[in-house]
């Protein structure tokens, strides 16, 4: 079964759910060891408060029981290879946060290599941090001889280290084949304007379509099948003599005068291009202007991902990618006609990925494994991991996580939902979610805090179903005047966790301008639900 999104640990997911030799092509992304915090940063919109950002985890690679339990499945894998390699980079590199990263790489990368087809390939994004140890671990997984390219993207501009190195401004994409026989399409630059110039300057008369002339004279001049006489010559030519009649009765054939070495025309519109190199300079990244960027600090530009299924996969292929993200790999691929699965470790991103999937391709058909799909499984997710139920819930009402979580006081914010109601500037309903008891302290918390930072809706998310009391003190907060459509919004809404399972959402003014007026205009004094 394919088009999945899962949530949950890629180790465990591929080994509970994705066959041997079951996948065309792999790509992953997973956090690079730059010291750094990975995957989910999300920022609130363009000119708010800078600081409203959420990290959905920390760097998990730190040595620990989770990483020397890794080191040790490498070790039983069998793979000796892959094993002599970690064993001596352990070696070199002691206990560190580098080997707990290389430790948590090679055991999911063995079982990659698995469910990769024979015909399969696998492309790991990386950066200079680690790409070298990678590559190493690679040889030892696939084998030294699977090994294609190393790519270089030009992902960005050079960033400001100049007064003490060479400013690094790539990525690295290791490409590695499963066998000889693994799945190629050569992908094509357009000539550039200065090569179809001095190149194909002539102009072919009546058509107007630009050529170059071949040459028609045979390399190797051992050919007796191909050595008969032309135009008044004898040589050794390039095609059969039947084929180089037709193409001179066709008017393919140009002899410049009589006792020159005829030549043939190619055509600019018959040629694929400039075949493309591994080094990248032509997909930039996306700036904070680019239509498809979702807020996500490590997305890929869809042209990027597109080339790699394009070269690797045909229509049909099964494409994986382990660390989905924001699901830039599947929207490619569901764009190109391949199936696909999707694996991530945060209910976030494979929210995120839902709402991306379901607005590029209205009509599309996939399934979500992992994530609450009812009340009861939602229940069981807030008893195991408070945290993890909040992203959930977050994710499903479609708001930002605030900053605080487990680092510290949130200040009764869960999350925020960023709208504009005029279209043009942005306001904020304040998110709290509760998976255990509440009551009417609750609601006057979340008013204080709507007060406190200047927010005209509060959303309180609750598993239980709120008293009496809670929905007085919820409706004497009042309602919210949307100027531009003259509807009110309750100021602060409850919902319950079956409610979300209803499909209910908060009544929030998700509208832009034009919609907004255009509503007005047609208002009829039964105002309906602006989405």
């Amino acid at each position: 079964m394919t088009n999945i999104l899962y949530y949950g640990d890629n180790l465990h997911v591929l080994r509970e759910h994705v066959r041997d030799e079951s996948v065309d092509l792999i790509y992953l992304d997973p956090p690079f060891n730059s010291n750094a915090n990975y995957n989910i940063l999300f920022k609130s919109p363009e000119g708010q408060d800078s600081d409203a950002q959420i990290e959905a985890f920390e760097d998990t690679w730190h040595w620990n029981d989770t990483a020397e339990s890794a080191f040790d499945e490498v070790m039983k894998s069998g793979n000796n290879d892959a094993f002599t390699l970690l064993r001596a980079m352990r070696e070199f590199l002691g206990d560190n946060d580098m080997m707990a990263y290389l430790a948590m790489m090679a055991v999911r990368l063995i079982e990659l290599h698995r469910v990769l087809k024979p015909t399969g390939s696998l492309y790991l994004h990386c950066d200079p941090t680690a790409s070298h140890y990678l590559k190493l671990l690679l040889d030892g997984v696939f084998g030294a001889d699977r090994f294609e390219n190393e790519i270089v993207w030009n992902r960005t501009n050079a960033k400001s280290h100049a007064h003490t190195r060479f400013p690094s401004s790539h990525d690295v994409l290791l490409h590695y084949r499963q066998s000889d026989n693994a799945t190629w399409n050569p992908q094509y630059a357009p000539h550039s304007e200065s090569y179809i110039k001095s190149h194909y300057s002539n102009i072919e008369e009546g058509t107007g379509r630009r050529y170059t002339l071949g040459d028609l004279l045979n390399p190797n001049t051992n050919r007796p099948n191909l050595t008969y006489e032309f135009l008044g010559m004898t040589k050794v030519w390039r095609w059969t003599k039947e084929r180089m009649q037709k193409a001179y009765e066709d008017g393919l054939v140009v002899q410049s005068a009589p006792g020159k070495v005829p030549r043939y025309k190619r055509y600019l519109d018959e040629m694929k291009g400039t075949p493309f190199t591994d080094v990248w300079t032509d997909i930039p990244p996306l700036n904070s202007q680019a239509q498809e960027r979702l807020g996500y600090p490590t997305q890929k530009p869809l042209a990027l991902l597109e080339r790699i299924i394009a070269a690797s996969s045909n229509e049909g292929d099964v494409v994986l990618d382990p660390f989905c993200g924001c699901g830039t790999a599947v929207h490619a691929a569901q764009k190109l006609g391949r199936q696909w699965l999707g694996i991530d470790v945060t209910h976030l991103a494979i929210g995120l990925i839902e709402k991306r999937m379901s607005e590029a391709f209205p009509d599309i058909s996939f399934h979500v494994e992992g994530r609450p799909q009812d009340l009861q499984s939602a229940m069981d997710l807030a008893a195991r991991d408070k945290h993890q139920f909040e992203l959930w819930a977050l994710s499903v009402v479609e708001a930002v996580p605030w900053k605080g979580g487990r680092k510290g006081a949130d200040g009764g914010i869960d999350g925020i939902i960023w709208f504009k109601p005029d279209g043009k500037k942005t306001e904020k309903a304040i998110v709290e979610v509760k998976g255990g008891g509440t009551g009417v302290k609750d609601i006057g918390r979340l008013a204080q805090v709507m007060q406190r930072e200047g927010a005209p809706l509060g959303v309180f998310i609750t598993a239980q179903a709120p008293t009496r009391a809670m929905e007085r003190d919820a409706a004497a907060v009042g309602v919210w005047d949307n100027e531009l459509t003259g509807r009110k919004h309750p100021r602060l809404q409850i919902l319950t966790l079956a409610e979300l399972f209803q499909n209910k959402r908060p009544d929030i003014p998700w509208v832009d301008a034009s919609a907004a007026k255009k509503a007005k205009r047609e208002d009829t004094g039964k105002q309906g639900k602006l989405l």
